[in-house]
Order: structure tokens, then C-alpha cells, then sequence
């Protein structure tokens, strides 16, 4: 008997969106499809799958042990989030080559379904970073008699959602340093700068507005600059190892001796970045946004505001509230909402009240001597005739405009 063989093997995820790329969070349900496709009729002994998620760094530092004595200290750690393991054809030994217990599939394509829970704990962020990484997948495993496993895996991504819509991450993030340049017994005057962004919280593809004022006292000609940086943090076995990396930045204008930049939400746009990651133990990820003057033979000046990057973006109510309180707070023209050039008039009489409304409103006749009395007098007859009147005409136009007795300007009273 001619055995068939394995054309190819596949996974395929049910994905929740409409980009068709499988994103999934804490407690969300991952589920999916292995394929297989043979050509003529196999025997296996199982079909298995096994689906993991961990964070785990790894570095290597030299050290010198003495004069002619050098090794190699490796730093490993790993935190593990979650692993599952499912048989979906066979038993789980398959570490004899018997043919017992054989499953017989047929030649053609066959689709095998698999599904687990992640768990309800918070997961960290899918990331690739220098020293590390936190990576989620699902690896399928065919088993025949006296031949080699054929093996396949596929990672998925996981989104620990920030939120970026709360207090902490709405508040605005501010400073102010300055700088004094001496050179032997000669002091220069100072350098100061102060910046100031709306909010803490932002997500990829944002521009975050820069108000900063930058005065240059000394007598070197400086330049203002911006730049957002990612820090990658590493820990194991008590270590850290940390890289930054730049992420985006800018260039003011060159700033002269004596004189004074304004930044009125100078723009620096997000480019698509991975999302902060702050609750794993081994892997940490943040941002910040660097403020700082650019001073030729000397040490910059510069001002870090910490940044979070989300991924669920900000409300278009919360967006209004932090921009008027926070650029108010700078005493700065806000012109986000501007007024109409000329108001609307308000609907006439005939738009709101019906004649079918107005003869139903009239009060009824009651048969009292009194109130017959009461509609004999020329009171009543004044208050039917102006009661259920429309009010005047809207008009922008004063028809009573008050005249002035004197050309003369007024002058408040002492």
C-alpha cells in the first residue's frame, strides 16, 4: 500500500475584526481552523495543538574576572501567561511507533476546529523590543508512525487596552528650567524654557500640540527642538538593561542672542507605535515627549514630559473639555469655537401656535352672575384682544434706538 503525503499545513484564525488580522484582549475567546491537505491516504497518530503566551528577555554582558580571565554573564527571564494544549485527532502519546490506535485520513482537504480562552487577567501587549519580547501563538503538531512531526506555528497579536479617557491621562503635563552658561570667569545670561502639552495620554496616529515659550539671554545662538523617545526597559536577575529610541521629532528656529520663541501648539504627529506597556514585570515600555534648546559647546536644556500611548482614542467630549481648561490655564486664545456671523431668528408665532391651538386655549364661559358681569367690562375686552396677538417681528435692528443729547464722549463719574 502506497501511503499519500502531506501537501501542506495550515492555520487560520476567526477573526473579530473587519481587517481580517487576528487582535484579540484579555478574556477574549481565540478560535480558529487547522488545515490539512493530503494527496492520497494517510495514517496519523495525532493532531495536535498547543497555544502559549509569555514575555521573556534575554542579554549577554562581558565581565573580567582578572588580569588575563574574561566571561560571558547571560541574563534570561520569562514570564509565562498562559499555555493550553488540545488533541484534536488521536491520544496524547505518541512517543511509540506502533500501529495501534491509527487514524486513517482520506486524500483532499480536511479543516479541524480549535478554540481556548485567554485568560481574565491582564495580558501584556504583543511587542519585539532589543533584549526581549512578549509574543502570543498557536502551534499545530501532525504525528504519523516513523516519521518526523510536521510542525507549523502562527502568532496572534494581544491589545492590554489602555484607555487614554481618564483623569490621570487627560491632565495636562508641564515645566519650566533654565540655564546659565559660564565659560572660565565669564557668566552669560540665562536660558530658559518652559513647555506645556494638553494632555498625558495619546494614541498612534495623533499630533500632540506643543505650547512653549524659549528666551535666550546668553550670547550663543541656540536652536529650539522636540523629539519623542520610547524607552524599552529589561529586567532579570536583578539587572536592567534600557534603550531608547527616537520615534519622531521637529526643529524650531534658530533663536539669536536677546531674543524670544513662541510655540502656540507647534505639531508633532504619532507615527503608528507600539502601545505603552506598564504592567509586566520583565518588559517595560514608555514614552515621553522632550522639550529641549539645542546650545552649541554646551549641554542642552532640556524638559521631559511623560507621554502614555493608548489604543482606545480619546472622546470627542473629552477632547473639548481638556482643550479649553488646559489652554485657558495658559491664558491663551482659544478659537475652537468661534460664534455665527449673524444669529438665527428665533420661528414666528404662526410656526409654534396652530388656530386650532389658540380657539381651544380660550378659557371656558363658567355660568357665574359675577364672571358675565366680569365680561361686560372693558377689561376683559382689552385682554382678548392683545392675549393671543404674535409677539412683534424679530429684528436685528433697534426700532428705539436711544438718542443722544450730546455729541460729546461721556466720561465715567468720579
Amino acid at each position: 500500500m502506497v501511503l499519500g503525503k502531506v501537501k501542506s499545513l495550515t492555520i487560520s484564525f476567526d477573526c473579530l475584526n473587519d481587517s481580517n488580522v487576528p487582535v484579540y484582549s484579555s478574556g477574549d475567546t481565540v478560535s480558529g481552523r487547522v488545515n490539512l491537505e493530503v494527496t492520497g491516504e494517510i495514517r496519523v497518530k495525532s493532531l495536535k495543538i498547543h497555544a502559549r503566551g509569555h514575555a521573556k528577555v534575554r542579554w549577554t554582558e562581558s565581565r573580567n574576572a582578572g588580569s588575563n580571565t574574561a566571561y560571558t554573564q547571560n541574563y534570561t527571564e520569562e514570564v509565562e501567561y498562559f499555555n493550553h494544549k488540545d488533541v484534536l485527532i488521536g491520544h496524547e502519546r505518541d512517543d511509540d511507533n506502533s500501529e495501534e490506535g491509527l487514524h486513517t485520513i482520506p486524500s483532499g482537504r480536511h479543516e479541524y476546529a480549535f478554540s481556548f480562552e485567554l485568560p481574565q487577567t491582564p495580558l501584556a501587549t504583543s511587542f519585539e523590543g532589543r533584549h526581549g519580547s512578549v509574543r502570543y501563538w498557536v502551534k499545530a503538531e501532525l504525528h504519523r508512525p516513523w516519521l518526523l512531526p510536521v510542525k507549523l506555528k502562527k502568532e496572534f497579536t494581544v491589545f492590554e487596552h489602555i484607555d487614554i479617557n481618564t483623569p490621570s491621562l487627560l491632565s495636562p503635563q508641564a515645566g519650566t528650567k533654565e540655564k546659565t552658561l559660564c565659560c572660565w570667569f565669564c557668566t552669560s545670561g540665562p536660558i530658559s524654557l518652559s513647555a506645556k502639552i494638553e494632555r498625558k495620554g495619546y494614541t498612534p496616529g495623533e499630533s500632540i500640540q506643543i505650547f512653549a515659550e524659549i528666551e535666550n539671554c546668553s550670547s550663543r545662538v541656540v536652536v529650539p527642538k522636540a523629539a519623542i523617545y520610547q524607552t524599552q526597559a529589561f529586567y532579570a536577575k536583578g539587572k536592567m538593561k534600557e534603550v531608547k529610541q527616537l520615534v519622531a521629532n521637529l526643529r524650531g528656529e534658530s533663536l539669536s542672542s536677546g531674543k524670544t520663541e513662541t510655540w502656540n501648539g507647534k505639531v508633532l504627529k504619532i507615527p503608528p507605535v507600539s502601545p505603552s506597556i506598564l504592567d509586566c514585570s520583565i518588559i517595560r515600555v514608555e514614552y515621553s515627549l522632550m522639550v529641549y534648546v539645542d546650545i552649541p559647546g554646551a549641554m542642552d536644556l532640556f524638559l521631559n514630559l511623560p507621554l502614555v500611548i493608548g489604543t482606545i482614542p480619546l472622546h470627542p467630549f473629552g477632547s473639548r473639555t481638556s482643550s479649553v481648561s488646559s489652554q485657558c490655564s495658559m491664558n491663551m486664545n482659544w478659537l475652537g469655537l468661534t460664534l455665527p456671523e449673524r444669529p438665527e431668528a428665533p420661528p414666528s408665532y404662526a410656526e409654534v401656535v396652530t388656530e386650532e391651538q389658540r380657539q381651544s386655549s380660550l378659557p371656558p364661559i363658567a355660568a357665574c352672575d359675577d364672571f358675565e358681569r366680569a365680561l361686560q367690562g372693558p377689561l376683559f375686552a382689552y385682554i382678548q384682544e392683545f392675549r393671543f396677538l404674535p409677539p412683534p417681528l424679530y429684528s436685528e435692528i433697534d426700532p428705539n434706538p436711544d438718542q443722544p443729547t450730546d455729541d460729546r464722549p461721556s466720561c465715567p463719574s468720579r
